[in-house]
């Protein structure tokens, strides 16, 4: 049976993430989250302390960096080693929220993460989710979805996201975070958040994961039917 590359991109907190999950779960798909790639490169310029106007140091800590994903079948999800180290979690702090659009807005990081992105995708087969990828990483993906939400129903989800990680940050923290974050991803000159001509917007405010999901499941079947008739 053909495969195909499942490119879903969107502004932050709209379930991209989730729903990339669950949609490669149920196609036995690969899941790839590049937005947890940028924060493992986030995570690591903040503890090694490496200055975002110093392109030689960002380079050398670049050469520095392994990025990995490993099931995890008991909870369910997938984590994110950094050099070895889980930082599943930590990627996932106010703190790298705050930093993670301007350190992805690099180009040299950029560009080394695109370059990893597409190796993973080359045999196709695989759901990855982000802020350019139907656009910039894959342009041939064969489906391409594009997720919005309101801000506030972002914030919330976003803040339940955070409990459950144990940690705390208020509402309006979490809005003035994606506030900025939506100015940075949509106005950044390298490959900046845009919604192609060919994606398919869905609007997840009123959504669960679960109809977000059969959505894209929906769609998807509707290109693998159509491409085994060829």
């Amino acid at each position: 049976m053909s495969k195909i590359i499942i490119a879903i991109d969107g502004y932050a907190g709209c379930g991209k993430s989730t729903t990339a999950k669950q949609v490669a779960k149920a196609l036995n798909y690969a899941y790839i989250d590049t937005g947890a790639m940028y924060r493992a490169v986030t995570l690591y310029f903040q503890e090694q302390q490496v200055p975002l106007d110093n392109v030689a140091a960002i380079d050398a800590a670049l050469e520095q960096i392994d990025i990995r994903f490993e099931a995890n079948p008991a909870q369910q999800r997938n984590e994110t080693f950094l050099n070895g180290r889980n930082v599943s979690n930590e990627i996932r702090s106010l703190s790298v929220s705050e930093q993670v659009s301007e350190v992805s807005a690099l180009p040299a990081v950029r560009k080394a993460m695109v370059a990893q992105q597409q190796r993973m995708g080359q045999a196709k087969g695989v759901v990855m989710d982000g802020r350019d990828i139907g656009s910039n990483v894959f342009p041939e993906a064969e489906l391409k979805i594009f997720m919005t939400a309101d801000l506030e129903a972002r914030a919330r989800r976003r803040q339940v996201e955070l409990q459950g990680q144990n940690q705390s940050a208020s509402l309006n923290q979490i809005v003035e975070n994606l506030q900025k974050r939506d100015f940075l991803d949509t106005s950044r000159a390298e490959a900046p958040l845009t919604q192609t001509a060919d994606a398919i917007v869905i609007d997840t405010t009123t959504l669960t994961i679960a109809e977000q999901t059969d959505r894209v499941l929906a769609l998807a079947t509707q290109i693998l039917a159509k491409q085994q008739t060829i």
